[in-house]
């Protein structure tokens, strides 16, 4: 089973708009030129025509039928100034600073999303995440009925029995530093969300501690099974359950010894981690350890999809996101 090659099909079958607004960088466009090339989705790169024409001539690539919009020149520059102002007025903005703002490919990017003018935005390769998340918070906002902006890794571990074959969603890894026990129940919501969309499988939840049903007493523990019931009530029929520790979680006979009789236990394949240190640790871990293939921070909660890359990205983590985003 190959779930980014599942994950590319569906991409293809779905043909979306992407817009990539590091339009300038080597790295996206190669990936651009091959994901038009492979017919994936209709890419739209923001930035300078003459200087992306220029670097695609060096690396003797044709940019073919991907369109380029510069931000700076663009007849839309003044209307999504103009909505940008009426969406942040409340916050101080001035009509000078939205178009100032406007003038920044990412806030263009996503306000081409709002507008429906493409389907989703993949950035992060010159951007912070936190650059990426602003943008996407400001611009496009949260989902109704979500409160919490999170994140996900799509973790795929070698010759791993453990999770839906290998695979797992770890969340959050990216955006919330200490979440609240409110803010813990969206994030597991959201990531059982994100484990049927991209494993393709009914996903059940761990909430990790370093405890396990009781076997230690701490404040961090209560906030997780405070998170536990919010789920419960919100989501009844969702496989979730805690606190556990992680090899309570995946560990079928570690399972049977800490949490018998447990259906979630010794079977997650959505692990949740209690904070940001926690969960951003874990999958660097198995990423450089573990020798994981890791996707993501894939964005949650957004009423449309934004996804955020790594500044050492390669061009094939580009495509695979600009894939993941596709789908979403």
């Amino acid at each position: 089973m190959d779930l980014i090659e599942n994950i590319k099909k569906k991409a293809k079958r779905n043909y979306r708009a992407i817009v990539l607004p590091e339009g300038e960088e080597k790295r996206v466009i190669k990936a651009a030129c091959k994901i038009t090339a492979d017919k994936m989705a209709k890419i739209i790169l923001l930035g300078d025509e003459k200087k992306i024409t220029k670097i695609a001539k060096s690396l003797d690539i044709s940019l073919g039928n991907i369109l380029i919009i510069n931000p700076k020149t663009s007849n839309r520059q003044q209307g999504f100034s103009e909505e940008f102002y009426k969406l942040r007025k409340y916050k101080g903005l001035t009509p000078t600073q939205a178009r100032q703002i406007m003038l920044n490919p990412i806030y263009f990017a996503c306000m081409l999303l709002r507008e429906g003018e493409v389907d989703g935005a993949v950035g992060g390769c010159v951007n912070t995440t936190a650059d990426t998340v602003r943008a996407a918070l400001q611009v496009v906002g949260l989902r109704e009925g979500r409160a919490t902006l999170s994140s996900c890794f799509l973790m795929i571990v070698p010759d791993c029995e453990y999770g839906y074959n290998g695979a797992f969603i770890f969340s959050d890894c990216g955006v919330v530093p200490n979440p609240s026990s409110r803010q813990l129940a969206g994030i597991a919501i959201s990531s059982a969300e994100s484990a049927r969309l991209f494993l393709n499988t009914e996903p059940y939840v761990a909430m990790l501690s370093f405890s396990t049903k009781g076997s230690a007493q701490h404040p961090s523990i209560d906030k997780i099974k405070e998170a536990l019931q919010i789920v419960k009530s919100r989501k009844p029929h969702l496989a979730i359950d805690g606190e556990f520790q992680l090899d309570a979680a995946i560990v079928p006979y570690v399972a049977k010894i800490k949490a018998p009789d447990n259906k979630v236990a010794g079977r997650a394949n959505v692990l949740i981690f209690p904070d940001l240190n926690s969960g951003n640790i874990a999958y660097k871990i198995t990423q450089r350890l573990g020798r994981a293939q890791a996707y993501g921070p894939i964005l949650q909660g957004l009423a449309k999809p934004v996804n955020d890359l790594s500044r050492g990205c390669s061009v094939e983590d580009i495509v695979n996101v600009v894939a993941i985003t596709a789908i979403q």
